[in-house]
């Protein structure tokens, strides 16, 4: 997939939107866990792209949908080793936590979400964890 415009870096938290973060990767690049905010879904066809390039070791990377009635459906694949295991989403679930172990937020993380239709996001990805692997999803929102 071709990118739109270049990759964006950011070490603090972040709410994204459409124009500044659609359609690109947003690189976190913080040892210290950030909250992104996606916005609320219509059905765009937007994708977003999040890569964990730092390890999260305080605290966690939370990335959560912008409200109460937005959700997300798919799946991640999770892994400390060769035999990982896939992680899929409640059909109430709004966030993703990674915690920099068991639920993925090691460097090479990446989780991406693409606007299919209001009120849902498609989501898929690779979380890189240690010990065993746990589940990233929650209904937090």
């Amino acid at each position: 997939m071709a990118y739109a415009i270049q990759p964006i870096t950011t070490t603090a938290a972040l709410t994204m939107t459409r124009g500044r973060h659609g359609n690109t990767v947003v690189v976190l690049d913080s040892s210290t866990g950030r909250t992104l905010t996606l916005p609320a879904s219509s059905g765009s066809g937007d994708v977003y792209t999040v890569y964990v390039k730092t390890t999260v070791s305080s605290g966690s990377h939370v990335i959560q949908v912008a409200n109460s009635t937005d959700v997300m459906n798919g799946g991640v694949a999770i892994s400390t080793d060769i035999a990982g295991i896939t992680m899929l989403a409640a059909a109430t679930s709004d966030t993703i936590t990674l915690s920099g172990s068991t639920t993925g937020g090691l460097a090479g993380s990446w989780v991406r979400f693409t606007d299919v239709v209001a009120g849902f996001w498609m989501l898929d990805g690779f979380l890189c964890s240690t010990g065993a692997e746990a589940t990233p999803f929650s209904a937090s929102v």
